[in-house]
């Protein structure tokens, strides 16, 4: 068993409001009540989330509706502010990213797959990925280097349906997190994007907003016998931190159910 760390801050990056709530909500809570710090992040504001509103409406809306989700478990909520369908790794998205970074300094890190189903998953990917990897170099960021800064556990949420949308395969993550417990507390935070329930039923034909999150975690419960589950892949690479800290926190590495 290693020595956990003496600086317990988690930070999700991920693309859109909500995006948090569906895949990492459960871990986030056992997080919270483990008396960790919890930040919920978006480089995207949800502009193009609706039928119905403008751009500048459903934004504030979406903002309001993150913040609200977050407050529920004491987290606070950041955007970086950036139009729908519109993100991209540049030099002005990974400057604001190292900013939040900076003011954040998050020992665990939560981020969008390489390959995920919009590409504005991939590009966040791209930006959590640069930002956890270069934040600590002095001149990569005008604010103060927090005490503690350093490279965070990085660990990559499922795709959607969790699939690689390229291959088609089911991905194999490296950690299960038993959520069961923290199930209904998820669904609350979820709940509070009340707008994406009418822009999913109008768009994408679906009308099971909360359950639908509900059959994902129930389906990667059942791969290893517990009723909900939230799968993740940990980041391995040189020089991250290299032992699961989720897996010994939550005892979340199990072996997988036969079919």
């Amino acid at each position: 068993m290693h020595t956990a760390p003496s600086r317990r801050v988690a930070l999700t990056l991920l693309a859109h409001p909500d995006d948090a709530e569906i895949l990492c909500a459960g871990t986030l809570i056992r997080l919270a009540d483990a008396g960790w710090e919890i930040h919920i992040a978006t480089v995207a504001n949800g502009d193009c989330g609706t039928t119905v509103y403008s751009r500048e409406e459903i934004a504030r809306i979406r903002k309001a509706e993150g913040i609200a989700g977050a407050a529920l478990i004491g987290a606070t909520y950041h955007c970086l502010e950036e139009p729908d369908l519109n993100v991209v790794y540049s030099k002005e998205t990974i400057r604001k990213t190292l900013d939040l970074f900076r003011e954040v300094a998050p020992t665990l890190l939560f981020a969008h797959p390489r390959h995920d189903y919009m590409i504005d998953h991939e590009q966040t990917h791209l930006l959590a990925r640069g930002a956890a990897f270069g934040y600590g170099a002095p001149n990569s960021s005008t604010l103060p280097l927090l005490p503690g800064s350093a490279i965070p556990w990085l660990y990559y949420c499922d795709p959607v349906t969790a699939t690689d949308p390229y291959t088609g395969e089911t991905v194999t993550p490296s950690t299960y997190v038993d959520v069961t417990e923290q199930m209904e507390r998820k669904a609350e935070m979820l709940a509070c994007h009340a707008s994406q329930r009418e822009w999913l039923r109008a768009h994408h034909g679906m009308d099971e907003y909360i359950d639908a999150m509900r059959r994902h975690n129930a389906d990667r419960g059942a791969q290893v016998g517990a009723p909900f589950v939230e799968a993740f892949t940990m980041h391995r690479g040189h020089p991250f931190p290299q032992h699961d800290l989720l897996a010994e926190m939550f005892g979340g590495r199990w072996q997988t159910v036969a079919p």
